[in-house]
């Protein structure tokens, strides 16, 4: 059986993608809180707001890691797998990912020293400054990120010379028609991932009956936070696919398993796509609902999957169902938040072991939504990489054989499954050892600054 080198390297840059893309959307709603909480450390001076920074920013340190020794990867695979790609985008990734270095790594690793290592060996403003900047960092590197992966969907700015890409108007190819929307998602799903996982832990915590106190409140900021964020994500989420109806027309009918342009077209709740007979099977679906959705007009036409040749239509299987994922954990993360208001009430939040068990379980739920959603961004450009104007064929390395794609693929699962096995393990050991272990014995140095205030004192 001949080995196909470009079906390989999608299936390894999408393997390698998934993988890196869990880390980021965390590490970048974890900074935040960090921030956050030492923030509160330095205008209060409660040595509990240090400890509670102090765990999290552990947790942060190992995912923050695993997250750029994946990331590396990536940048390689532009040049031993997609090397007429790279040759013809170079003129715009090139400097793009530079940038990223540049702007946000350097300011990232400057400072995450300082975060580490820093407390009780440096004033709390300084603490406080390096976690802000950690923070600001993580943000910077999605901006320039984002933007690359943008323009791929919706390339702007460029001219097409020999082949080659040429940037002619930098504005508006670095802020795409997709830039802001894609920005914006991202960035609330980012918030969304740290906000569930901060709450899934602080739950796990109450149920052990550990150091309750520090945990309740971590709790109870976090459920303001997702009760706010859970609704205005479904808000962006809808701008952002209205934002692709108008640019990729075909990735929506794909999400919406819609094979013919039609007026009134159904909110397919269940259907099995069949790309070779291009229908679907079993269909089970709301009457027009997709038309007033993406048009706000019960009548609107929504386009066809058939509007494209059978070799230029995305696997829509693959988009229609990860799309269906995707908004499913979105709802359920609003439900979730949505409970824990009513729950606030005589603080049931906290002692209802349903739902602090709830709260564990979702923990997984950002991380689902967010693989899903990239599934339905890539899988649903193909067969571009350069939205309507390169595709993967033109794209891929030509020296490229299927053995040598097979080979690195096996090599990269091996590598990940150790690196992602090792940091389990120790995030494992870090959250059990919890709040407990980052208990100093200079708390009386912080406390010496100045009195706690009666308020201050009131933690809970």
């Amino acid at each position: 059986m001949e080995l196909d080198p470009l079906f390989l390297s999608r299936i390894q840059f999408a393997f390698v993608v998934s993988f890196h893309a869990i880390f980021p959307v965390f590490t970048i709603g974890l900074a935040s809180y960090i921030a956050l909480i030492y923030g509160l450390a330095f205008k209060t001076n409660n040595p509990k707001w240090e400890r509670l920074g102090a765990f999290w920013t552990q947790v942060f340190a190992v995912v923050f890691g695993m997250g750029v020794v994946s990331g590396i990867v990536m940048s390689f695979q532009f040049g031993t797998n997609w090397s007429n790609f790279s040759l013809a985008t170079a003129n715009f990734l090139g400097p793009v990912l530079s940038y990223e270095v540049v702007t946000a790594f350097f300011l990232e690793a400057a400072f995450l020293g300082v975060l580490l290592f820093g407390r009780g060996k440096v004033p709390n403003g300084v603490h406080f400054f390096a976690a802000l900047m950690v923070s600001i960092g993580t943000f910077i590197s999605s901006f320039w990120i984002l933007s690359a992966n943008s323009w791929m969907q919706t390339p702007a700015g460029v001219e097409i010379r020999d082949g080659i890409y040429h940037v002619v108007d930098w504005s508006a190819a670095i802020f795409n028609e997709s830039f802001w929307y894609r920005f914006a998602h991202m960035g609330l799903a980012s918030f969304l991932t740290g906000g569930f996982v901060v709450a899934g832990v602080s739950a796990w915590f109450l149920i052990q009956k550990r150091d309750t106190e520090l945990h309740r409140k971590a709790l109870s900021m976090t459920l303001w936070l997702l009760l706010f964020l859970t609704p205005l994500q479904v808000f962006i989420g809808d701008l952002h696919g209205l934002n692709t109806l108008e640019h990729q027309p075909t990735k929506v009918a794909a999400m919406e398993g819609n094979w013919e342009t039609q007026k009134g077209a159904p909110l397919l709740l269940f259907a099995i796509p069949d790309q070779e007979q291009q229908t679907n099977h079993f269909e089970v679906g709301i009457p027009k609902m997709a038309s007033f959705i993406l048009t706000h007009d019960w009548d609107g036409e929504i386009p066809g999957v058939k509007e494209q040749p059978p070799e230029l239509q995305p696997n829509v299987p693959v988009v229609f169902w990860s799309f269906r994922i995707m908004v499913a954990m979105g709802l359920l993360m609003v439900l979730v938040a949505v409970i824990g208001l009513f729950l606030r009430r005589n603080k049931a939040y906290m002692h209802k072991r349903w739902y602090l068990q709830t709260l564990r379980l979702m923990t997984l739920s950002p991380f689902i939504a967010v693989l899903a959603g990239w599934f339905v961004t890539e899988v649903g450009r193909a067969p571009y990489l350069v939205y309507g104007q390169m595709t993967h064929a033109e794209g891929v390395t030509p020296s490229l054989t299927g053995g040598m794609a097979l080979f690195t693929l096996i090599g990269y699962v091996l590598v990940y499954a150790c690196v992602f096995a090792a940091g389990a393990y120790y995030l494992t050991r870090v959250i059990r050892t919890g709040t407990e272990g980052t208990e100093q014995h200079d708390d009386e140095k912080h406390r010496a600054k100045r009195p706690l205030s009666a308020a201050e004192a009131s933690f809970d």
